[in-house]
């Protein structure tokens, strides 16, 4: 059953090039990125109400909401932050580029936060493999950007 979640997985690297280039595209529309994230992010919001409520999923009480730490609810900040990121890089370096940078740095802080278990991720040492694999994907990079 393993293999469903790595389908999920290659399904959501698939999105977020997607994304990418409809956000770009919606600047364009726009005429501005931040005001083309916040209507992303609009639209990304009321798909999800509508997704929460039709599915009965639990809906936290305030009492919870305040004794959660204070960085937890810094994802939404953080994705609103790539969003508006990609949609400034995208259309100057291209699809290729960004995601091949984006994909450097995600495997480089993935396997810094896997070793320490950071975040509440499970321990998972940076042996051999781990650091071979993102260096070849480091050297994938160099040639993508390259040319």
């Amino acid at each position: 059953m393993l293999w469903i979640f790595y389908l999920l997985a290659l399904a959501a690297g698939l999105g977020l090039t997607a994304q990418a280039g409809v956000n770009t595209q919606l600047r364009q529309s726009i005429g501005d990125p931040l005001t083309a994230s916040l209507l992303s992010f609009l639209v990304g919001t009321v798909a999800l109400l509508i997704f929460v409520l039709s599915a009965g999923a639990p809906v936290p009480s305030w009492s919870a909401l305040g004794q959660m730490s204070w960085w937890k609810w810094t994802g939404g900040l953080i994705g609103a932050g790539y969003v508006t990121m990609v949609i400034l890089v995208a259309p100057r370096i291209g699809a290729a580029n960004m995601v091949a940078l984006i994909v450097a740095a995600q495997m480089v802080s993935a396997v810094v936060f896997d070793h320490y278990g950071l975040l509440g991720f499970p321990v998972h040492p940076a042996n051999f493999w781990r650091i071979a694999g993102g260096l070849l994907i480091i050297g994938g990079v160099y040639l993508i950007l390259k040319h």
